[in-house]
C-alpha cells in the first residue's frame, strides 16, 4: 500500500468544516490502496470540539501528534479572561457577540490591536512557530518511514510552508490542499496589513504555487485564478457529503422547519430574508404557528437582533453548536433549508462545503448570495430542482421561492427531492478523484 503524508492543522477531536475534508478523505483512502500519514498538532487551539468525527478515522490511518507553541497565551491576557483564542472566528466571549470580529465593524480598542499584531507579526498565520520543528522532526521521520506523496491542507497556510520546505529537502511529490483562497480570501482586507507584511503574503503565496508538484483547489473559480499566476498544474476537488451520514429513518415533527447550520456570521446577515418571513408571519396565521427557523451553530448577535426586528422571536429556536451528526440530521429533518453567504463580493469564488451536505439532505435549498457565484454555477450546472440562489436584496425571487415550498408542503408535507446528479459528490467519489491524483504524482516522480 502506498503511503501519503498529510499534514493539517485540523484533526479530530476538533469540531467545525475545517477537518472534514480530510477525515473524509482518510476515511476512504485505504479502499483505494492508500494509506494515510496524518501529521498535527498535538496541543491546538480549537474553537470547537466534535468527538463523534473521531468515528470516521479509518483503522489503517497513522497518526502523529506533535506540540506546537501557538501566540494565544498573550492574547488571552490582552483580551482577558474567558476570550475565544481563534483570531479569525473568535466569539468575543460573551453569547450574542460578533462571530466574525475580522469582518466586523464593532471592534474594540482591544480587537483592532490584536488583528494588527496578528497580521503583522504572525506572516502568513499564527502557527508560524510550527513550521520550522515539523520540518526538522519529519525531515528524521521520512528517513524511516518513508511516503509517496506529501500533502499539505491550509488554511492556516503555513501548512503549505512546512509541506515547501520538507519537498524541498527530500524530493517529494507535493501538494498543496487550498480548501479556501489565500490572499484573495475576502477577510484578509479587513487585516491592517502593512504594504511590506502584503508583499510578503503574496511572494509566499506565489512561492507555494511555483515549487509545488500540482495544485488542489475546491472551487471552479478558484482553480481558474491559480491558473493564471503558474505554470504548476492545477487540479479541483470540490468538498462533498459523506453517504454513511444521510441514512436511516428521518422524523418529522409536523412543523415547516426553516434550517441553517453552520456559523451565521453578521456578514452573511439576510436581512430580506427575515423581512419576507416577517411579513408572511403577519399575514398568515397558520405559517406563524407552524414554521420554526432552526439555527444549528454559532450565530452572531446582529443575526438574531435583525430576526427578532422582524417579529421572528417566537419562532426560532436557536440550537447552538452540535455535532456534525447532530447538524445532518437537522439538514435531513428540514423543510427547508437556507444558505446565506458572506455579502462581500470577494466571497464570490466559494464553495461552502455545507452545500454538498444540503444536497444530499435532498430538501429545497434557497441560497443567498451573488446569482453568478460559485454557488449559483455549481446549481445552474446540475440543474436540479428545489434549489435556487437568491441575491440578498432580491425579495421577489426570495418571497416566491418560499411561498412556492410551502405551498408544496400544505399539500404533500415535506418535500424529499430527486437525488440526481449528485452522485460525484460523494466522499467516495471524490477520493476515487484523489488517489488518481497520488497516482499521477508517483508515476511522474
Amino acid at each position: 500500500m502506498k503511503r501519503v503524508l498529510i499534514i493539517t492543522y485540523y484533526w479530530p477531536p476538533s469540531g467545525g468544516s475545517g477537518v472534514q475534508r480530510w477525515v473524509k478523505f482518510s476515511k476512504y483512502l485505504p479502499s483505494e490502496g492508500w494509506q494515510p500519514v496524518i501529521y498535527t498538532p498535538s496541543n491546538p487551539e480549537y474553537t470547537s470540539v466534535d468527538r463523534t468525527l473521531e468515528a470516521e478515522i479509518s483503522p489503517q490511518t497513522e497518526v502523529i501528534r506533535r506540540p506546537i507553541t501557538e501566540p494565544y497565551g498573550i492574547y488571552r491576557r490582552l483580551m482577558g479572561k474567558g476570550s475565544s483564542t481563534d483570531m479569525k472566528t473568535l466569539t468575543a466571549g460573551a453569547a450574542g457577540g460578533s462571530v466574525t470580529p475580522i469582518s466586523s465593524g464593532r471592534k474594540s480598542f482591544k480587537q483592532r490591536l490584536s488583528l494588527w499584531i496578528r497580521g503583522n507579526f504572525f506572516v502568513p498565520d499564527p502557527r508560524i512557530w510550527w513550521i520550522r520543528p515539523s520540518v526538522r522532526f519529519l525531515k528524521k521521520y521520512l528517513k524511516e518511514h518513508p511516503v509517496d506523496v506529501i500533502v499539505t491542507t491550509g488554511p492556516p497556510h503555513s501548512m503549505h510552508l512546512i509541506g515547501e520546505k520538507l519537498s524541498k529537502a527530500t524530493g517529494l511529490p507535493w501538494i498543496p490542499d487550498f480548501r479556501d483562497p489565500w490572499t484573495k480570501m475576502y477577510y484578509l482586507k479587513y487585516l491592517p496589513l502593512t504594504s511590506p507584511v502584503r508583499k510578503r503574503l503574496l511572494k509566499m503565496e506565489q512561492s507555494v504555487l511555483d515549487n509545488a508538484s500540482t495544485v488542489l483547489a475546491v472551487t471552479p473559480l478558484v482553480q481558474d485564478d491559480f491558473r493564471s499566476r503558474t505554470s504548476t498544474p492545477v487540479a479541483m476537488i470540490t468538498n462533498g457529503y459523506d453517504e454513511d451520514d444521510f441514512v436511516g429513518p428521518v422524523e418529522s415533527d409536523g412543523l415547516f422547519n426553516i434550517v441553517h447550520t453552520g456559523l451565521f456570521a453578521e456578514d452573511g446577515n439576510p436581512l430580506t430574508l427575515w423581512k419576507v418571513l416577517g411579513k408572511k408571519v403577519a399575514e398568515n396565521p397558520e405559517f406563524k404557528e407552524k414554521m420554526r427557523l432552526r439555527l444549528v451553530g454559532k450565530v452572531d448577535g446582529a443575526v438574531m437582533e435583525a430576526i427578532e426586528a422582524e417579529g421572528l422571536k417566537e419562532n426560532v429556536v436557536d440550537l447552538g453548536y452540535k455535532a456534525h451528526e447532530a447538524a445532518v440530521r437537522e439538514q435531513r429533518a428540514a423543510s427547508l433549508l437556507i444558505l446565506p453567504l458572506r455579502n462581500d463580493p470577494d466571497y464570490k469564488p466559494i464553495l461552502p462545503g455545507k452545500l454538498f451536505e444540503y444536497l444530499a439532505a435532498r430538501r429545497p435549498i434557497l441560497g443567498i448570495g451573488q446569482e453568478d457565484g460559485a454557488m449559483a454555477r455549481l446549481l445552474d450546472e446540475i440543474a436540479l430542482p428545489g434549489r435556487i440562489v437568491s441575491n440578498w436584496d432580491n425579495e421577489e425571487r426570495t418571497r416566491s421561492f418560499i411561498d412556492s415550498v410551502w405551498s408544496d408542503y400544505l399539500e404533500k408535507g415535506d418535500t424529499l427531492l430527486p437525488p440526481d446528479g449528485i452522485d460525484r459528490f460523494s466522499r467516495r467519489s471524490l477520493t476515487k478523484e484523489l488517489s488518481h491524483l497520488l497516482e499521477s504524482q508517483v508515476s511522474s516522480k
